[in-house]
Protein backbone atom coordinates (compact mmCIF):
# COMPACT_ATOMS: atom_id res chain seq x y z
CA UNK A 1 0.00 0.00 0.00
CA UNK A 2 2.74 2.62 0.95
CA UNK A 3 4.31 2.51 -2.31
CA UNK A 4 1.25 3.20 -3.91
CA UNK A 5 0.33 6.14 -1.77
CA UNK A 6 3.53 7.75 -2.68
CA UNK A 7 3.26 7.70 -6.12
CA UNK A 8 0.41 9.97 -6.37
CA UNK A 9 2.44 12.21 -3.52
CA UNK A 10 4.99 12.68 -5.87
CA UNK A 11 3.25 13.44 -9.56
CA UNK A 12 1.58 16.02 -6.74
CA UNK A 13 4.91 17.50 -5.79
CA UNK A 14 5.65 17.47 -9.10
CA UNK A 15 2.41 19.17 -10.33
CA UNK A 16 3.91 22.24 -7.85
CA UNK A 17 7.21 22.27 -9.14
CA UNK A 18 7.68 26.06 -10.31
CA UNK A 19 8.39 26.40 -13.95
CA UNK A 20 11.62 27.01 -15.29
CA UNK A 21 10.51 30.02 -17.41
CA UNK A 22 8.85 31.59 -14.01
CA UNK A 23 12.68 31.60 -12.49
CA UNK A 24 14.26 33.19 -15.69
CA UNK A 25 11.55 36.05 -15.48
CA UNK A 26 12.14 36.05 -11.75
CA UNK A 27 15.81 36.75 -12.13
CA UNK A 28 16.32 39.02 -15.23
CA UNK A 29 13.67 41.24 -13.45
CA UNK A 30 15.95 41.24 -10.57
CA UNK A 31 18.60 41.95 -13.22
CA UNK A 32 16.84 44.69 -14.97
CA UNK A 33 16.17 46.36 -11.61
CA UNK A 34 19.78 46.32 -10.79
CA UNK A 35 21.27 47.50 -13.81
CA UNK A 36 19.39 50.40 -14.15
CA UNK A 37 19.16 51.40 -10.63
CA UNK A 38 23.08 51.50 -10.62
CA UNK A 39 23.06 53.45 -14.02
CA UNK A 40 21.14 56.10 -12.43
CA UNK A 41 21.12 56.40 -8.69
CA UNK A 42 23.93 58.88 -8.92
CA UNK A 43 21.47 61.51 -10.57
CA UNK A 44 19.47 62.62 -7.65
CA UNK A 45 22.79 62.99 -5.81
CA UNK A 46 24.81 64.62 -8.64
CA UNK A 47 25.54 68.28 -6.59
CA UNK A 48 27.28 66.20 -3.63
CA UNK A 49 29.82 64.31 -6.33
CA UNK A 50 29.92 68.09 -7.76
CA UNK A 51 31.06 69.23 -4.48
CA UNK A 52 33.78 66.71 -3.94
CA UNK A 53 35.38 66.83 -7.33
CA UNK A 54 34.53 70.59 -7.47
CA UNK A 55 32.44 70.35 -11.01
CA UNK A 56 30.75 72.02 -13.29
CA UNK A 57 27.59 71.02 -14.90
CA UNK A 58 29.64 69.87 -18.41
CA UNK A 59 31.63 67.47 -15.59
CA UNK A 60 28.60 66.13 -14.07
CA UNK A 61 26.93 65.11 -16.99
CA UNK A 62 30.35 63.80 -18.78
CA UNK A 63 30.01 60.90 -15.34
CA UNK A 64 26.92 60.03 -17.38
CA UNK A 65 28.13 60.14 -20.79
CA UNK A 66 31.39 58.36 -19.96
CA UNK A 67 29.42 55.27 -18.46
CA UNK A 68 27.39 55.06 -21.32
CA UNK A 69 29.69 55.65 -23.94
CA UNK A 70 31.41 52.66 -23.10
CA UNK A 71 27.77 50.85 -22.68
CA UNK A 72 27.22 51.59 -26.35
CA UNK A 73 30.59 51.11 -28.00
CA UNK A 74 30.71 47.40 -26.15
CA UNK A 75 27.46 46.47 -27.39
CA UNK A 76 28.02 44.75 -30.20
CA UNK A 77 31.19 43.03 -29.47
CA UNK A 78 29.00 41.64 -26.38
CA UNK A 79 26.78 40.05 -28.16
CA UNK A 80 29.50 37.87 -30.51
CA UNK A 81 31.44 37.32 -27.59
CA UNK A 82 28.36 35.48 -25.98
CA UNK A 83 27.60 33.16 -29.13
CA UNK A 84 31.38 32.06 -28.57
CA UNK A 85 31.54 31.74 -24.88
CA UNK A 86 28.33 30.94 -23.67
CA UNK A 87 25.45 33.45 -22.83
CA UNK A 88 24.75 32.97 -19.04
CA UNK A 89 28.77 32.34 -18.19
CA UNK A 90 29.19 36.03 -19.68
CA UNK A 91 26.13 37.59 -18.46
CA UNK A 92 26.53 36.32 -15.17
CA UNK A 93 30.53 37.53 -15.00
CA UNK A 94 29.70 41.33 -16.53
CA UNK A 95 27.05 41.49 -13.95
CA UNK A 96 29.11 40.79 -10.75
CA UNK A 97 32.17 42.68 -11.97
CA UNK A 98 29.53 45.57 -12.73
CA UNK A 99 28.27 45.36 -9.03
CA UNK A 100 32.15 45.35 -7.96
CA UNK A 101 32.77 48.44 -10.16
CA UNK A 102 29.85 50.33 -8.51
CA UNK A 103 30.65 49.62 -5.07
CA UNK A 104 34.62 51.01 -6.55
CA UNK A 105 33.51 53.79 -7.94
CA UNK A 106 32.68 55.39 -4.24
CA UNK A 107 36.22 54.40 -3.10
CA UNK A 108 37.97 56.79 -6.06
CA UNK A 109 39.49 59.97 -4.34
CA UNK A 110 40.17 61.68 -7.71
CA UNK A 111 37.48 62.40 -9.81
CA UNK A 112 39.83 60.99 -13.00
CA UNK A 113 40.06 57.44 -11.13
CA UNK A 114 35.78 58.00 -10.32
CA UNK A 115 35.62 58.02 -14.44
CA UNK A 116 37.63 55.65 -15.18
CA UNK A 117 35.85 53.40 -12.74
CA UNK A 118 32.19 54.54 -14.14
CA UNK A 119 33.76 53.71 -17.44
CA UNK A 120 34.49 50.24 -17.04
CA UNK A 121 31.53 50.01 -15.24
CA UNK A 122 29.43 50.33 -18.13
CA UNK A 123 31.62 48.50 -20.06
CA UNK A 124 30.66 45.58 -17.86
CA UNK A 125 26.64 46.40 -17.68
CA UNK A 126 26.78 45.86 -21.62
CA UNK A 127 27.25 41.87 -21.38
CA UNK A 128 23.36 42.43 -19.89
CA UNK A 129 21.43 43.33 -23.00
CA UNK A 130 22.51 40.83 -25.49
CA UNK A 131 22.60 37.56 -23.72
CA UNK A 132 19.64 38.16 -21.93
CA UNK A 133 17.36 38.87 -24.57
CA UNK A 134 18.58 35.48 -26.28
CA UNK A 135 18.58 33.24 -22.98
CA UNK A 136 15.23 34.60 -22.05
CA UNK A 137 13.67 34.39 -25.76
CA UNK A 138 14.79 30.78 -25.61
CA UNK A 139 13.28 29.63 -21.80
CA UNK A 140 9.91 31.84 -22.11
CA UNK A 141 7.13 29.50 -24.16
CA UNK A 142 5.58 31.44 -27.23
CA UNK A 143 2.44 31.66 -25.82
CA UNK A 144 3.36 33.52 -22.60
CA UNK A 145 6.47 35.25 -24.27
CA UNK A 146 4.65 38.69 -24.13
CA UNK A 147 3.35 38.69 -20.76
CA UNK A 148 7.15 37.53 -19.54
CA UNK A 149 9.30 39.88 -21.28
CA UNK A 150 7.03 42.69 -19.97
CA UNK A 151 7.15 41.40 -16.43
CA UNK A 152 11.04 41.29 -17.61
CA UNK A 153 11.32 44.77 -19.12
CA UNK A 154 9.14 46.41 -15.80
CA UNK A 155 12.32 45.84 -13.66
CA UNK A 156 13.85 49.12 -15.28
CA UNK A 157 10.98 51.16 -14.24
CA UNK A 158 10.96 49.71 -10.92
CA UNK A 159 14.91 49.69 -10.59
CA UNK A 160 15.47 53.44 -11.62
CA UNK A 161 12.40 54.69 -9.22
CA UNK A 162 14.71 52.17 -6.51
CA UNK A 163 17.77 54.13 -7.09
CA UNK A 164 16.17 57.62 -7.13
CA UNK A 165 14.57 56.60 -3.74
CA UNK A 166 17.01 54.80 -1.97
CA UNK A 167 20.22 57.50 -2.52
CA UNK A 168 17.59 60.98 -2.33
CA UNK A 169 16.37 59.19 1.15
CA UNK A 170 20.16 58.47 2.39
CA UNK A 171 22.11 61.10 1.02
CA UNK A 172 20.18 64.69 0.90
CA UNK A 173 17.53 63.03 4.00
CA UNK A 174 19.59 61.39 6.29
CA UNK A 175 23.17 63.20 5.34
CA UNK A 176 25.07 60.25 4.69
CA UNK A 177 27.94 60.28 2.46
CA UNK A 178 26.90 60.36 -1.13
CA UNK A 179 29.46 57.25 -1.60
CA UNK A 180 27.08 55.02 0.67
CA UNK A 181 24.96 54.37 -2.25
CA UNK A 182 27.40 53.34 -4.08
CA UNK A 183 28.63 50.37 -1.63
CA UNK A 184 24.71 49.26 -0.92
CA UNK A 185 24.12 49.14 -4.38
CA UNK A 186 27.44 47.49 -5.91
CA UNK A 187 26.37 44.67 -3.12
CA UNK A 188 23.16 44.17 -3.97
CA UNK A 189 23.60 43.92 -7.36
CA UNK A 190 26.87 41.01 -6.43
CA UNK A 191 24.02 39.10 -5.00
CA UNK A 192 21.75 39.57 -7.70
CA UNK A 193 24.51 37.81 -9.90
CA UNK A 194 24.88 35.09 -7.92
CA UNK A 195 21.12 34.50 -7.95
CA UNK A 196 21.09 34.51 -11.62
CA UNK A 197 24.14 32.71 -11.98
CA UNK A 198 22.21 29.58 -9.43
CA UNK A 199 18.66 30.39 -11.12
CA UNK A 200 19.32 30.24 -15.04
CA UNK A 201 20.43 27.87 -17.63
CA UNK A 202 23.17 28.41 -20.19
CA UNK A 203 20.97 26.24 -22.07
CA UNK A 204 17.04 25.23 -22.09
CA UNK A 205 16.72 21.93 -22.40
CA UNK A 206 13.10 22.28 -23.87
CA UNK A 207 14.49 25.13 -26.69
CA UNK A 208 17.28 22.91 -28.24
CA UNK A 209 15.10 21.12 -30.34
CA UNK A 210 13.44 24.45 -31.55
CA UNK A 211 16.59 26.39 -32.32
CA UNK A 212 17.74 23.39 -33.65
CA UNK A 213 14.81 23.16 -36.54
CA UNK A 214 15.64 27.07 -36.75
CA UNK A 215 19.06 26.82 -37.54
CA UNK A 216 18.37 23.66 -40.70
CA UNK A 217 16.08 26.58 -41.79
CA UNK A 218 18.66 29.44 -42.04
CA UNK A 219 21.69 27.32 -43.05
CA UNK A 220 20.83 28.70 -46.52
CA UNK A 221 19.59 31.90 -45.68
CA UNK A 222 21.92 34.66 -46.84
CA UNK A 223 24.27 36.22 -44.33
CA UNK A 224 23.00 39.58 -43.09
CA UNK A 225 25.45 42.60 -42.59
CA UNK A 226 24.82 45.95 -40.77
CA UNK A 227 25.04 47.79 -44.15
CA UNK A 228 21.96 46.18 -45.48
CA UNK A 229 20.02 46.41 -42.35
CA UNK A 230 20.99 50.31 -42.19
CA UNK A 231 19.81 50.78 -46.19
CA UNK A 232 15.89 48.82 -44.47
CA UNK A 233 13.83 52.03 -44.14
CA UNK A 234 11.61 50.54 -41.94
CA UNK A 235 14.70 49.47 -40.06
CA UNK A 236 16.61 52.56 -40.34
CA UNK A 237 13.55 54.71 -39.38
CA UNK A 238 13.07 52.15 -36.21
CA UNK A 239 16.42 53.30 -34.88
CA UNK A 240 16.55 56.92 -35.09
CA UNK A 241 13.02 57.17 -34.01
CA UNK A 242 14.83 55.01 -30.77
CA UNK A 243 17.46 57.72 -30.58
CA UNK A 244 15.43 60.49 -30.72
CA UNK A 245 13.62 58.61 -27.95
CA UNK A 246 15.94 57.57 -25.80
CA UNK A 247 17.12 60.97 -26.03
CA UNK A 248 14.59 62.64 -24.28
CA UNK A 249 14.61 59.84 -21.86
CA UNK A 250 18.13 60.23 -20.15
CA UNK A 251 17.52 63.62 -20.29
CA UNK A 252 15.07 63.34 -18.09
CA UNK A 253 16.84 60.82 -15.45
CA UNK A 254 19.76 62.47 -15.77
CA UNK A 255 18.50 66.09 -15.03
CA UNK A 256 15.50 66.12 -13.35
CA UNK A 257 16.43 65.53 -10.06
CA UNK A 258 18.77 68.70 -10.06
CA UNK A 259 15.80 70.70 -11.96
CA UNK A 260 13.93 69.86 -9.20
CA UNK A 261 15.99 71.06 -6.53
CA UNK A 262 17.55 73.64 -8.64
CA UNK A 263 14.62 75.28 -10.24
CA UNK A 264 11.90 74.28 -8.49
CA UNK A 265 12.72 74.31 -4.93
CA UNK A 266 12.15 70.91 -3.97
CA UNK A 267 14.41 69.09 -1.18
CA UNK A 268 15.70 65.52 0.25
CA UNK A 269 13.58 62.24 -0.74
CA UNK A 270 11.18 64.36 -2.24
CA UNK A 271 13.21 65.18 -4.81
CA UNK A 272 13.55 61.32 -5.47
CA UNK A 273 10.31 60.84 -4.86
CA UNK A 274 9.34 63.12 -7.58
CA UNK A 275 11.77 61.60 -9.99
CA UNK A 276 10.35 58.72 -9.68
CA UNK A 277 7.13 59.35 -11.01
CA UNK A 278 8.43 58.98 -14.85
CA UNK A 279 9.77 55.41 -14.74
CA UNK A 280 6.79 53.91 -12.16
CA UNK A 281 4.41 55.40 -14.43
CA UNK A 282 6.08 53.96 -17.31
CA UNK A 283 5.46 50.60 -15.99
CA UNK A 284 1.97 50.68 -16.67
CA UNK A 285 2.20 53.10 -19.99
CA UNK A 286 4.26 50.17 -21.22
CA UNK A 287 1.72 47.47 -20.59
CA UNK A 288 -1.10 49.30 -21.93
CA UNK A 289 0.78 50.06 -25.21
CA UNK A 290 1.92 46.82 -25.96
CA UNK A 291 -1.84 45.56 -25.57
CA UNK A 292 -3.27 48.26 -27.74
CA UNK A 293 -0.74 48.21 -30.49
CA UNK A 294 -1.27 44.30 -30.56
CA UNK A 295 -4.86 44.86 -31.16
CA UNK A 296 -4.39 47.37 -33.66
CA UNK A 297 -1.90 45.44 -35.98
CA UNK A 298 -0.46 48.78 -36.56
CA UNK A 299 2.34 50.68 -35.34
CA UNK A 300 2.62 53.78 -37.08
CA UNK A 301 -0.73 55.79 -36.10
CA UNK A 302 -0.08 54.70 -32.19
CA UNK A 303 3.66 56.25 -32.48
CA UNK A 304 2.08 59.15 -33.90
CA UNK A 305 0.15 59.81 -30.77
CA UNK A 306 2.73 58.37 -28.08
CA UNK A 307 5.22 60.59 -29.64
CA UNK A 308 4.01 64.08 -29.44
CA UNK A 309 2.40 63.59 -26.20
CA UNK A 310 5.61 62.30 -24.83
CA UNK A 311 6.97 65.98 -26.23
CA UNK A 312 3.95 68.07 -24.77
CA UNK A 313 4.70 66.44 -21.34
CA UNK A 314 8.30 67.36 -21.59
CA UNK A 315 8.00 70.94 -22.62
CA UNK A 316 5.03 71.27 -19.79
CA UNK A 317 7.90 69.75 -17.12
CA UNK A 318 9.75 72.94 -17.39
CA UNK A 319 6.87 75.76 -18.42
CA UNK A 320 4.91 75.14 -15.57
CA UNK A 321 5.42 76.64 -12.33
CA UNK A 322 1.97 74.67 -9.97
CA UNK A 323 3.47 71.41 -8.47
CA UNK A 324 0.33 69.57 -9.03
CA UNK A 325 0.31 70.51 -12.41
CA UNK A 326 4.81 69.59 -13.01
CA UNK A 327 3.70 66.11 -11.23
CA UNK A 328 0.86 65.42 -13.96
CA UNK A 329 3.60 66.57 -16.73
CA UNK A 330 5.46 64.22 -15.35
CA UNK A 331 3.13 60.94 -14.90
CA UNK A 332 2.21 61.83 -18.61
CA UNK A 333 5.75 61.57 -19.98
CA UNK A 334 6.07 58.60 -17.73
CA UNK A 335 2.37 56.74 -19.38
CA UNK A 336 3.51 57.62 -23.31
CA UNK A 337 7.16 58.57 -23.52
CA UNK A 338 10.22 56.18 -24.22
CA UNK A 339 9.02 52.98 -22.45
CA UNK A 340 5.73 52.93 -23.68
CA UNK A 341 7.57 53.11 -27.03
CA UNK A 342 9.55 50.94 -26.97
CA UNK A 343 7.56 47.15 -27.33
CA UNK A 344 6.40 49.11 -30.68
CA UNK A 345 10.22 49.23 -31.75
CA UNK A 346 11.04 46.11 -30.60
CA UNK A 347 8.28 44.57 -32.75
CA UNK A 348 9.37 46.52 -35.87
CA UNK A 349 12.31 45.12 -35.82
CA UNK A 350 11.49 41.70 -35.50
CA UNK A 351 8.94 42.16 -37.98
CA UNK A 352 11.51 43.86 -40.44
CA UNK A 353 14.00 41.40 -40.59
CA UNK A 354 14.76 37.40 -40.35
CA UNK A 355 15.00 35.57 -37.28
CA UNK A 356 18.63 34.24 -38.36
CA UNK A 357 19.65 38.14 -38.01
CA UNK A 358 17.51 38.92 -34.82
CA UNK A 359 21.24 39.09 -33.02
CA UNK A 360 23.03 41.41 -35.30
CA UNK A 361 19.33 43.58 -35.91
CA UNK A 362 18.80 44.48 -31.83
CA UNK A 363 23.02 44.71 -31.31
CA UNK A 364 22.63 47.32 -33.90
CA UNK A 365 19.27 48.25 -32.60
CA UNK A 366 20.64 49.54 -28.79
CA UNK A 367 23.90 50.58 -30.22
CA UNK A 368 22.30 53.43 -32.17
CA UNK A 369 19.80 53.97 -29.53
CA UNK A 370 22.19 54.37 -26.73
CA UNK A 371 24.54 56.77 -28.90
CA UNK A 372 22.06 59.53 -27.48
CA UNK A 373 22.48 58.59 -23.90
CA UNK A 374 26.36 59.18 -24.49
CA UNK A 375 25.50 62.84 -25.99
CA UNK A 376 22.71 64.19 -23.76
CA UNK A 377 23.98 63.92 -20.02
CA UNK A 378 27.44 65.94 -21.21
CA UNK A 379 24.98 68.22 -23.83
CA UNK A 380 22.70 69.35 -21.49
CA UNK A 381 25.57 70.02 -18.94
CA UNK A 382 26.87 72.38 -21.08
CA UNK A 383 23.72 74.58 -22.28
CA UNK A 384 23.13 74.66 -18.80
CA UNK A 385 26.52 76.22 -17.76
CA UNK A 386 25.88 78.43 -20.68
CA UNK A 387 22.42 79.78 -20.08
CA UNK A 388 22.28 78.97 -16.52
CA UNK A 389 19.77 76.87 -16.39
CA UNK A 390 18.19 73.63 -17.21
CA UNK A 391 15.28 74.48 -19.49
CA UNK A 392 17.07 74.46 -22.84
CA UNK A 393 18.47 70.97 -22.13
CA UNK A 394 14.70 69.84 -21.28
CA UNK A 395 13.70 72.50 -24.59
CA UNK A 396 16.35 70.32 -26.62
CA UNK A 397 14.68 67.24 -25.90
CA UNK A 398 11.58 68.62 -26.94
CA UNK A 399 13.02 69.50 -30.08
CA UNK A 400 14.61 66.21 -31.04
CA UNK A 401 11.26 64.49 -30.03
CA UNK A 402 10.25 66.74 -33.25
CA UNK A 403 12.41 64.87 -35.09
CA UNK A 404 11.80 61.29 -34.20
CA UNK A 405 7.92 62.73 -34.83
CA UNK A 406 8.83 63.61 -38.59
CA UNK A 407 11.02 60.56 -39.08
CA UNK A 408 8.17 57.93 -38.31
CA UNK A 409 6.32 59.50 -41.15
CA UNK A 410 8.92 57.66 -43.38
CA UNK A 411 7.85 54.11 -41.94
CA UNK A 412 6.21 52.04 -44.43
CA UNK A 413 3.70 49.94 -42.43
CA UNK A 414 2.87 46.93 -43.61
CA UNK A 415 -0.22 44.53 -42.07
CA UNK A 416 0.09 42.12 -40.55
CA UNK A 417 -1.75 39.75 -42.18
CA UNK A 418 0.25 40.45 -45.50
CA UNK A 419 3.32 39.50 -44.19
CA UNK A 420 1.81 35.92 -42.97
CA UNK A 421 0.40 35.47 -46.33
CA UNK A 422 3.68 36.19 -47.91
Amino acid sequence: MAPREAQPQFQQKKKFMIPYWWKVVFAFTLGWMFINANKYFLNPILDNIGLEYNLNNSQLGLVNSIFFLTYTIAQIPAGAFSDKFGRKKLLVIGFILYGILTGVSGLMAGFTGFLVARAIAGLSSATYYGPQFALSSEAIPEKHRTVGSAIINSGSGIGIAFGFILSSTLVLDMGMKWTIPFYIFGILTVLVGILIAALVKEKNPEAIEEREQLEKTSVNTEKVSVISLLKNRNLLVTFLVLFCSIYGFTVVVTWLPKFLETERGFHGSQVGLIAALVPLASIPGALVASYISDRLGRKKPFAFVLIPIAAIALWATVYVHSTALLITALLIYGLFGKIALDPLLIASVSENVHQSAYGVAFSLYNFIGMISSVIAPWFVGYLADKTGSMTAGFYSAVIVLGVGFVLMMFFKEVPKVKVKDA
